[in-house]
């Protein structure tokens, strides 16, 4: 069963590179295109495709509040020319499994598709290492050492298949654990480290390297 994909990107020319990209591919099909946000939501609800390939900048309504409206239907990779963490931040916090800069779709598109159709999170390796950066840096100033030795075994493993796109109740059967467990260890880790939102705990597990 390919992996079926939608485009939504405001050039015509991008769409045709990745269509013709995606169309080498014999795990994948291309159901459609869309050139403005309204268009992918109407597409998403036509076609229901299993990936969303979107640009983050695109008339009628933006790749963020498109993907605001879609997260739940179908997984999204959200293309983007910036690479700094609240650009980051906010397409994860709308709910994108994936985040590609466009200098580096041509090598990482397939890579990506293939991640995020199975639950998995997916960067380019750019803002992987940018995260990573920041991350170090912000520790060194502030004197810390690494902050996962504050968890327990049972809750880094948690926090990985979380990251992973797994939910409590999936990680509950994994482990053989109540889902009221997996709760309580998904509460305590992300106190200890300081989160509020899954989509700051993908960016941790990112800058932690647990994910890619």
């Amino acid at each position: 069963m390919p992996i079926r994909i939608l485009l939504a990107d405001d050039h015509a020319i991008l769409r045709r590179g990745l269509r013709a990209l995606l169309e080498r591919e014999s795990d994948m099909e291309v159901l459609g295109e869309a050139a403005d946000g309204r268009e992918t939501v109407e597409a998403v609800d036509r076609l229901a495709p299993d990936v969303v390939v979107l640009d983050i900048a695109m008339p009628n309504l933006n790749g963020i509040e498109a993907t605001r409206q879609i997260a739940a239907k179908t997984a999204v990779i959200v293309l983007s020319m910036h690479s700094d963490e609240s650009y980051v931040l906010r397409a994860l916090r709308a709910g994108a499994k994936g985040y590609l800069i466009k200098d580096t779709v041509e090598t990482e598109l397939i890579r990506a598709i293939e991640a995020v159709a199975t639950g998995k999170a997916y960067f380019s390796p750019e803002v992987s290492r940018l995260l990573v950066e920041d991350y170090v840096n912000g520790m060194r100033e502030r004197g810390i050492d690494d902050s996962l030795e504050l968890l327990t075994a049972r809750e880094r493993e948690v926090l990985q298949m979380l990251a992973e796109g797994k939910t409590v109740k999936d990680i509950a059967r994994s482990l053989e654990l109540s889902v009221y467990t997996v709760d309580t260890h998904k509460s305590n880790l992300m106190q200890k480290l300081g989160l509020h939102s899954m989509a700051e705990l993908i960016l941790y597990a990112v800058r932690k390297g647990i994910i890619r």
